[in-house]
């Protein structure tokens, strides 16, 4: 045993390299977490750090990066050429009756996302959300061919059994029926062990997106996830939206003795778009399989009952991102069409956390007179992400923004938005830093004004059913939530 002489001494050293270590740390740390970032998330993470340098580099080291490596940048360029070559023989829109803001993100989608803007598609905007689940499984026992169906989550359940049901009898009559799903996605649902016996005594041919497989050498940041939502029949029929391939309650107990349900949006297109669609879904098989997979459209389905509903002859442009991408495909498009609305604006997003650029872009829209609304819920079913997005609201009303609360418990999970009477998008993205870059997404952009009027009758039934917050309504928060609300801010830029 030392004398105590001696353990001071050696105690006093420990004492001193740790730190010269913590303050090598903070001075590496200077140097390296701000390099391609944007600021606001280089400067969080180098909080964390400076607060505590250890836990700060560990988490840095497993959520700091959003890039999925070479190969995957690589896959993305090669795709992107297939791609193009592959929507080269698609009918192109004509673009000269367009505003000329329009024209230049049509210009600008085209560049980073590879999909022309196509014209002659039929739209249908499903709002039930058994319909929708209806609405697919029909499209899917009128197969013949192929089958394409990418969801961010999926379960078999009692909702969604017929669906999954109506795959597996397009398999027995020789129908191609291929499934991807986001592996932690769905990996979080309850019942998901027994949604994979059921797969695997299938012939549906089905693969799990971006695994985090360690042992097979498979891992990447964990939240960096595909958080598409499509289905594609015979290049025919096309589905795309907010929807996830489970019942409206998630399968928990918790939501269910809350009566807490997911309220959506999805529309099922025809047309060209729907090539656009299958090709989007080609890209991810490709990254998961190795395997290319035909893209090509084949005309139109046979009438069904639905087309009654549809908008026709709309302009359409499907725009894929994700962190495979150099850019942010979807935020350069939503802030581009923001920056060119002139009247109306109205947006709906289950987690609106926007980074500086999208916030600068609703807010200036507001206070240069345009009119500006948010649909969100009432009540988030996730606290970070609620509390994040909660922080954002006072300078939203501040600059005139109207936000609307939708009713608890449901949780309005729709996305999508509106700009004047001429532009519409909906798809699976979210207005937030993760959907902006940390995962893979799919909007659909349609031009004209019957489409957007008839997304502006979405809207309306939202704003009949929801409540406006008022500032002085904010203002009586309790400090303490306004605490957690900061906190959680700060989290919601460390990417």
């Amino acid at each position: 045993m030392l004398p105590s002489s001696d353990t001071t001494v050696v105690l006093s050293v420990v004492g001193a390299l740790v730190v010269v270590l913590e303050v090598a740390l903070r001075v590496v740390a200077l140097g390296v977490i701000p390099g391609n970032r944007k600021p606001s998330t280089g400067m969080a993470w180098l909080l964390l750090v400076l607060l505590s340098p250890l836990v700060g580099l560990v988490a840095f080291a497993f959520l700091g990066s959003n890039r999925v490596g070479k190969r995957r940048h690589a896959r993305q360029r090669e795709i992107n050429a297939a791609m193009n070559e592959r929507v080269d023989a698609l009918p192109r829109a004509g673009a000269d009756e367009l505003r000329p803001v329009v024209r230049t993100v049509v210009e600008l989608n085209r560049g980073l996302g590879a999909l022309p803007l196509v014209d002659d598609v039929d739209v249908v905007l499903l709002e039930d959300y058994a319909d929708t689940i209806a609405a697919m499984t029909e499209a899917v026992e009128r197969a013949h061919h192929h089958v394409l169906v990418e969801f961010y989550i999926s379960a078999w359940d009692d909702v969604t059994a017929p669906f999954f049901e109506a795959l597996v009898a397009a398999t027995e009559r020789g129908v191609s029926v291929r499934l991807l799903f986001d592996h932690l996605g769905s990996r979080g649902i309850p019942g998901y062990r027994g949604f994979l016996r059921r797969l695997r005594a299938t012939d549906i041919d089905w693969h799990p997106m971006l695994p985090i497989q360690p042992l097979r050498r498979r891992f990447r940041r964990p939240d960096l996830r595909n958080h598409r939502k499509l289905l594609v029949v015979d290049g025919l029929v096309g589905f795309t939206g907010s929807l996830n391939l489970v019942e409206p309650g998630y399968n928990k107990p918790a939501n269910h003795r809350a009566g807490r349900e997911w309220v959506e949006l999805m529309c099922r297109v025809e047309g060209p778009l729907v090539t656009e669609l299958a090709a989007v879904f080609a890209s991810d098989w490709f990254f998961e399989t190795d395997e290319r997979v035909p893209v090509e459209g084949a005309g139109r389905p046979a009438p069904d009952p639905r087309s009654a509903e549809a908008v026709t002859g709309v302009k359409a442009q499907v725009v894929p991102s994700g962190p495979g991408y150099d850019e942010e495909n979807n935020l350069r498009m939503f802030t581009t069409l923001i920056y060119a609305a002139t009247d109306r604006i109205s947006l709906t997003s289950p987690y609106f956390v926007p980074d500086e650029s999208l916030l600068y872009a609703v807010t200036t829209a507001a206070r240069r007179g345009v009119a500006v609304e948010l649909f969100v819920s009432e009540q988030s079913d996730q606290f970070m992400v609620g509390h994040a997005q909660a922080s954002f609201y006072e300078e939203l009303l501040r600059s005139g923004v109207v936000i609307h609360l939708y009713p608890a418990p449901y949780v309005l999970h729709s996305k999508h938005f509106t700009v004047d009477d001429d532009v519409a998008v909906i798809g699976s993205s979210n207005m937030d830093q993760r959907s902006f870059a940390l995962n893979y997404e799919v909007s659909a952009m349609l031009l004209g004004p019957e489409v957007v009027s008839r997304v502006r009758q979405v809207e309306d039934h939202y704003r009949a059913l929801s409540r406006p917050l008022t500032l002085d309504e904010w203002a009586l928060r309790p400090r303490r939530t306004r605490y957690v609300d900061n906190v959680m801010r700060l989290t919601s830029a460390l990417q």
